[in-house]
């Protein structure tokens, strides 16, 4: 099960490297061919380790890998 999980989580670091635009918990599940439910596990846990983050665009949440290019800058 380690190794799954390790595996999901290097391929959404690795999806969200090649799509600086951001994408869903939907467009990742779909990307990876789980469910949703799945992902938000795997999502949840790189926002805790602070690896990726998200921004929410109406009723969408949108995930983000860290770095200086999407991050807003607080004021």
């Amino acid at each position: 099960m380690v190794v799954k999980m390790k595996n999901i989580r290097d391929k959404v670091i690795k999806i969200l490297k090649s799509h600086p635009e951001g994408l869903t918990t939907v467009e990742i599940a779909e990307k990876i061919e789980i469910t949703r439910q799945s992902i938000a596990k795997y999502v949840c846990q790189l926002l805790d380790e602070g690896l990726i983050f998200q921004r929410e665009v109406g009723t969408a949440k949108i995930c983000y890998l860290k770095g200086k290019r999407h991050e807003r800058k607080s004021f």
